[in-house]
């Protein structure tokens, strides 16, 4: 990652802004999905649900980008933005999620009050240096 500098804090704020706008939207797929699993009683194995999850992460967050890009273009254009966004950021987003719930759990799929913030600390950190170096380099965003 040669050719960008590390130290603007401009850059830093607004690669942590999208970063929050993904984790908002990834969060919302991701924890309905475990919580659905959790307190349906559905017997399902563990790698599936997750799997489930980061799916879902991945496709609520796609939407909650298209509504916020609708405020600045047509339905179609925000679509397609949105899709466009980085995929590299999103899926180490939920993984990084999944694994961190993985590990608290001892090995289950599940959300509770103590797992929530270290599930959302790991999710916005793992990509927010991905997400700063792509808009230092390109210029590039989600919004």
């Amino acid at each position: 990652m040669m050719g960008v500098t590390w130290n603007c804090r401009h850059t830093w704020m607004n690669a942590s802004k999208n970063t929050l706008w993904c984790l908002l939207g990834c969060s919302i797929g991701d924890f309905g999905t475990i919580l659905f699993f959790q307190y349906s009683a559905i017997n399902f194995p563990v790698l599936g649900i997750m799997l489930l999850a980061i799916i879902n992460g991945l496709i609520t967050s796609i939407i909650l980008e298209t509504i916020i890009l609708m405020r600045q273009m047509d339905p179609k254009k925000a679509f397609k933005t949105a899709i466009g966004m980085s995929l590299i950021s999103m899926v180490s987003m939920e993984i990084a999620m999944n694994v961190t719930d993985f590990l608290m759990t001892g090995g289950q799929a599940k959300i509770t009050l103590y797992t929530i913030l270290p599930m959302w600390v790991a999710g916005f950190l793992t990509p927010l240096p991905y997400n700063y170096y792509r808009l230092k380099k390109y210029g590039k965003a989600c919004h």
